[in-house]
């Protein structure tokens, strides 16, 4: 999911210029697709937009509005929230994973031959339609939302949406191509994941809260971490195609060391903050998460293809469709330790966006 407006200039024009000139090309591609008909082409479409994908945001938008401790139980409020949720779920994350698909072609004939466009079931001109009406959707929506806000929140809400849009299509287009280049690209999905949504979404319902900001860090860091580990899919065609992944350049094994010691830093940290605002009990439970962590840690980086195998049933029948499956190690590695990290991650993250709102609503 992502979103910004002081994008250059360049990158839009180009964006439109390649948009319209797919659009009314007649050009037929040279190979030949079996017809999947209407139904399987709107399949097409959904998938393209990753639906999956869209649920990574959710974590950060609901921590925000809790932590705004301002939403009222009314109709103005929920709906404010559905729209809140759908410009950064199927609009914003679904415009980065299309725009994704419709760049990496070459690179997903690859690692995701399956996907709509390597396996012939859309077009390319397809795909840049897709996207292409995703974008303006969520750009009028963001318009209308931040000027329905107004204020200081509203240019907030704004700046944050089309932030957030530049940064999903310069993730993967050219000439940036953020992705090409780990250093770039895990700060890049931290950022839209972790502190725009944070950010944007506490902004919906109050002003910025403090304890708000320290919590957009904590995501952005967590994000990249496990961007960097969920790299391990892509490495035979990241390293083919020149991209400069982590797993790529020092390895899976210090791949891996890498992030665990990110994570790590972000519980610390965490914990720490739980002291300092006051949440005592919070601030144990997470020091206990940490230990939970770093064992578990241990045992996958010591032997990537068995360690923590009991969480292999969950990854196949539990959330096998929500966080993917794979038959990288390394990557089905990162897949079972993924289970348990997030679930500790985000029930502590939850209880302290609680604990954050109901200090304001005495306020």
């Amino acid at each position: 999911m992502q979103v910004r407006s002081l994008v250059p200039i360049r990158y839009f024009t180009n964006t439109y210029q390649d948009f319209f000139t797919a659009a009314m090309s007649t050009t037929v591609q040279s190979q030949a697709v079996e017809p999947i008909g209407f139904i399987g082409k709107i399949k097409a479409h959904i998938e393209i937009l990753d639906p999956v994908t869209w649920i990574s945001v959710s974590p950060c938008l609901a921590g925000g509005v809790m932590a705004s401790g301002a939403m009222q139980s009314s109709l103005h409020d929920y709906l404010m929230l559905f729209a809140l949720f759908l410009i950064y779920g199927p609009l914003g994350t679904g415009f980065s994973q299309s725009v994704n698909d419709y760049y990496d072609l070459e690179l997903d004939r690859v690692n995701e031959p399956t996907r709509p466009i390597p396996s012939g079931r859309l077009t390319k001109q397809e795909a840049l339609w897709n996207w292409g009406i995703v974008l303006a959707i969520a750009i009028i929506l963001g318009a209308w939302l931040s000027l329905h806000i107004g204020g200081q929140r509203g240019w907030i809400i704004c700046l944050c949406l089309f932030s957030g849009l530049s940064l999903g299509y310069i993730y993967s287009a050219p000439p940036l191509k953020l992705k090409k280049n780990i250093m770039l690209s895990a700060p890049a999905v931290g950022i839209s994941y972790g502190v725009i949504t944070w950010i944007s979404a506490n902004a919906f319902f109050s002003d910025i809260r403090p304890e708000a900001l320290w919590m957009a860090g904590l995501n952005f860091f967590m994000a990249t971490a496990l961007i960097i580990m969920n790299d391990f899919k892509s490495r035979e065609g990241d390293a083919k195609e020149g991209m400069k992944s982590l797993a790529v350049m020092i390895g899976p094994k210090n791949t891996f060391l890498v992030a665990f010691v990110i994570i790590d830093m972000v519980f610390a940290v965490f914990a720490w903050l739980a002291w300092g605002w006051g949440f005592h009990i919070l601030m144990y439970i997470l020091l206990v998460t940490l230990i939970i962590n770093i064992v578990i840690q241990t045992k996958l980086y010591s032997d990537p293809q068995k360690g923590l195998s009991f969480m292999q049933l969950a990854v196949d029948d539990g959330f096998g469709h929500t966080i993917g499956k794979s038959e990288i190690h390394e990557h089905n590695a990162f897949l079972r330790f993924q289970v348990v990290n997030n679930i500790l991650f985000l029930v502590n993250q939850f209880i302290a966006a609680g604990l954050i709102g109901m200090k304001y609503m005495t306020v």
